[in-house]
């Protein structure tokens, strides 16, 4: 039996701003990220990440990573919506989602340590 496929496609934690958030280093959300693709892993998913900067190759890269396989779930991280000023940039991502990857469930995160429970609303292994 195949698993489901997902798509981790987030910020690149280097590229967030932690200043509302100033206990967390790019060092820390890192460790959520890969605790959460190693947790879906574990709960039977077939799990891809892809991180992207602010913009300079965010739609190459993502482009990419959806055009290498379907994915069953497209799980998009909060740092990709928020704040305000990245509207752009998430609308850009989510426009490549739906175009590329058309059959695919979306779902999003609210922080780093919740994307298991954010694919698990929509695909269960």
């Amino acid at each position: 039996m195949t698993k489901p496929s997902v798509l981790a496609l987030g910020l690149d934690p280097t590229f967030v701003d932690l200043s509302v958030v100033p206990q967390f280093t790019p060092e820390l959300v890192r460790s959520y990220i890969d605790a959460q693709i190693e947790g879906l892993r574990t709960l039977g998913y077939d799990v891809e990440s892809c991180l992207v900067d602010l913009g300079e190759t965010a739609e190459a890269v993502a482009a990419a990573a959806l055009g290498a396989r379907r994915y069953d779930c497209v799980v998009i991280g909060a740092g990709l919506r928020e704040p305000p000023e990245r509207l752009l940039l998430f609308e850009r991502i989510l426009n490549l989602v739906h175009r590329l990857a058309p059959g695919a469930a979306i779902c999003f995160n609210t922080n780093p340590a919740d994307t298991a429970a954010a694919v698990q609303r929509w695909v269960k292994p």
